[in-house]
């Protein structure tokens, strides 16, 4: 049986479920409102102010209300943006002197998923002491039982706080980049950046077509957005675009297709960034931050022109921490999460298309030619089942044909074992030359994983 004393509900990206079901169920979102009003004005010693936004799912609306009906119990001041990007809450809550921002999304998950993220005003996502209280409070409190009020309490202030964002990002992020002349295919992955994106980019002066922009609260990230890129890359290519973007559900993370309709993950994107940071001595201390998950193409691209590759833990929480430590400018995951510290402590697709497209812009170069250099290693990923985490340095077989396939790997090659933070899973990915050799590798380390510790 779990001890609840020390159960973990906040991941790395908050905390996420199926709607309806503890812990995204009413009575528990209503706990989270109230314990984080009742913490933030225990330190604050005075009401809290909170800036809460969601995404398209339709059980957003119901959370919302159950969260601020919590809030606004506890005594803080709730200031809702209403459907917007996770960036951007996290934006309101810096730009406001707001003390904390909460975001209802379950990012790039189905529908019937829901989450919650929780900012400091800073936009750095809530501190991991302040996260067990409110944990503590959440499983004593919670009551599943609960039904939330479902009418839309919306007002202008959100109208107004998402022209806040929007002049941010067109005004200061996108200042003298005129995008003229340039078609851009927007896949809005019917989530948060529905409405947002084609407006920004159309006030920079783009050509827009926008794709998967038509939410109805069950169609968010059904066969588009970042997840599927496919109907993305016949829409470019059709319409001779210069850039297709494919967003997640909430936005905070973005991919690309170039012009001749190939895919450009977050690593490319990495290495278009680096190089334009680099050549204007913007790139501090020559460093890129990315996780274990990053391409060995990208570290031996970025070696070669002088530049340093940091690897971190995956997540967009890690990669943040490695950027303020080692003062970096630039980092990411292949996945997408592309962070600028000193424009933002939150991953935004937004501004990382903007970025993309001003290095577009003033090298007047099409990605495809930007993204010339790297050269991607063949990878596979191979996850087994597992019905216990035992350390790998534990298991004999496994750990000598862990040892046995880096040896032939050597430097051309990378192998990574790690289990997975969310399920009961065991990951082998191996990068090397030959696609049918790490495969062949891959597979002999499962089995071996499957029959020391795998399920039956």
């Amino acid at each position: 049986m779990t001890n609840n004393s020390t159960r973990r509900l906040f991941g790395t990206d908050g905390v996420r479920g199926e709607a309806g079901r503890f812990p995204l169920d009413a009575g528990t979102l209503e706990a989270v409102g109230s314990s984080l009003a009742v913490r933030l004005a225990a330190r604050l010693g005075r009401p809290p102010v909170i800036i809460i936004g969601r995404d398209t799912r339709e059980s957003g609306t119901w959370l919302e209300n159950a969260l601020v009906d919590g809030a606004t119990g506890g005594g803080a001041i709730c200031k809702s943006a209403g459907v917007i990007t996770t960036p951007g809450v996290a934006f309101l809550a810096r730009s406001l002197d707001a003390d904390a921002g909460v975001v209802i999304s379950a990012s790039h998950n189905p529908y019937y998923d829901n989450g919650v993220k929780i900012f400091s005003p800073s936009g750095r996502k809530l501190d991991d002491e302040t996260e067990r209280l409110i944990e503590r409070d959440m499983l004593s409190s919670a009551n599943p039982s609960t039904t939330a009020r479902t009418e839309n309490r919306s007002s202008g202030e959100e109208h107004s706080l998402q022209e806040r964002y929007l002049d941010f990002l067109g005004q200061e992020i996108g200042l003298e980049l005129s995008l003229r002349n340039q078609t851009v295919v927007l896949d809005t992955a019917n989530g948060a950046a529905s409405k947002l994106a084609p407006l920004l980019f159309e006030r920079l002066g783009a050509n827009v077509i926008a794709i998967n922009n038509k939410p109805d609260g069950r169609n968010i990230n059904l066969n588009c957005g970042s997840m599927h890129i496919e109907s993305l890359q016949e829409s470019v290519v059709a319409a001779g675009a210069a850039l297709g973007v494919a967003f997640d559900g909430d936005a905070d993370r973005s991919l690309f297709v170039d012009s001749r309709g190939r895919f450009v993950d977050g690593d490319a994107t990495l290495w278009v960034l680096a190089k334009y940071l680099s050549a204007r001595n913007e790139l501090n201390n020559d460093l890129v931050v990315a996780t274990v998950m990053s391409n060995l193409g990208l570290e031996i691209a970025l070696s070669a022109r002088g530049l340093k590759l940091i690897r971190t833990d995956v997540g967009d929480k890690y990669v943040l921490e490695e950027l303020l430590r080692s003062d970096a400018s630039l980092g990411g995951e292949q996945s997408g999460h592309i962070i600028f510290p000193r424009i933002s402590l939150a991953g935004d697709g937004m501004i990382t298309a903007l970025c993309l497209l001003r290095a577009m812009v003033e090298e007047d170069k099409s990605l495809d030619i930007l993204t010339e250099g790297f050269e991607r290693y063949p990878q596979t990923l191979v996850n087994v089942r597992v019905r216990e985490k035992q350390p790998f340095a534990e298991i004999d077989e496994v750990q000598g044909l862990a040892d046995e396939t880096a040896a032939k790997l050597g430097k051309n090659g990378r192998l990574l074992l790690r289990y997975s933070g969310t399920e009961s899973l065991a990951r082998i990915m191996i990068e090397g030359q030959d696609q049918v050799e790490i495969d062949m590798f891959a597979r002999t380390i499962a089995n071996a994983i499957h029959k020391a510790i795998g399920l039956t």
